[in-house]
């Protein structure tokens, strides 16, 4: 079955100013996706833009498959002008996803903006069993909260501005709910997607705390498949315990050659994330 396929755009629903919810139906059968995988989308059908765009899977619908795309640059706010019943091309699910959460583990799910678009779909795999942290500039950056709300065990919020939950960044609450609660850190697995500071903090709280972690991490990609090497990323050696380094560990750069010991290890984004273990990622 190809990644490649077409769909329908079915609707596009502007969520705030800056912000939309793109639907489409694939024209013919695809994989299943799963949460923390994307997909590679043509924003038009001539050569301006030329490469196609990653998106996150956001979520499945009784129409099709659902996006949550912020309006950066010329791409994105090309996407906001697409009509009901224009056909697209897309590729996907591409990467590797969030892994499978260990038993008697409770999963904390944070989020940073628009990290949301990767975090949704585990609240609606995990369910009841997970407590989301939401972090936004303001009230109006909060996307989803009543369908949220809904899905997870308890919603803690923080903003920037103070407008909606705790004010302060999502990293903020998080330590401050690690102080209050009577479970052990180790308790918890950490799932989380946002910007690459929040990561960043969030990896020296795991640390710490000596809690297992999970993040999906964003860089500018062109091919989606590992070919064009866009994406790459420094990382640690091994060895990790972690379900997605099993089956063996080799950065893109000693499948190239041999390296010495002294040398980085370096993995691309598209082929061996956009999940990545918080202990392997060099920030």
């Amino acid at each position: 079955m190809s990644r490649f396929f077409k769909a329908e755009i079915v609707s596009n629903l502007s969520l705030n100013s800056k912000t939309n919810l793109l639907t489409v139906k694939p024209l013919e059968k695809i994989l299943n996706p799963h949460p923390g995988q994307f997909y590679m989308i043509k924003v038009s059908n001539s050569k301006d833009p030329l490469l196609s765009r990653p998106f996150s899977f956001f979520r499945e619908s009784p129409e099709g498959i659902q996006f949550l795309f912020e309006i950066r640059g010329k791409g994105t706010l090309m996407m906001k002008g697409f009509e009901i019943g224009e056909i697209i091309n897309l590729l996907g699910p591409l990467g590797k996803g969030y892994p499978a959460l260990k038993e008697n583990k409770i999963p904390l799910l944070i989020s940073g903006g628009i990290g949301i678009a990767s975090i949704y779909s585990l609240a609606e795999e995990f369910g009841k069993k997970s407590i989301l942290f939401y972090g936004a500039k303001s009230s109006e950056s909060l996307l989803m909260i009543d369908e949220l709300k809904g899905l997870v065990n308890e919603l803690i919020i923080g903003t920037d501005d103070g407008s909606v939950g705790k004010k302060g960044t999502v990293v903020d609450v998080l330590n401050d709910f690690l102080m209050q609660t009577n479970a052990k850190a180790c308790d918890y697995t950490i799932y989380g997607c946002g910007p690459k500071p929040m990561l960043k903090a969030i990896s020296e709280v795991a640390f710490e705390k000596k809690m297992e972690g999970y993040v999906s991490v964003e860089e500018n990609m062109a091919c989606g498949v590992g070919a064009c090497l866009a994406c790459a990323i420094k990382v640690k050696r091994p060895p990790f315990n972690s379900p997605l380094t099993k089956g063996g560990y080799r950065g893109v750069n000693e499948e190239r050659g041999r390296i010495t010991n002294s040398e980085p290890i370096y993995k691309l984004v598209c082929r061996d994330g956009p999940v990545f273990p918080l202990e392997e990622i060099v920030w």
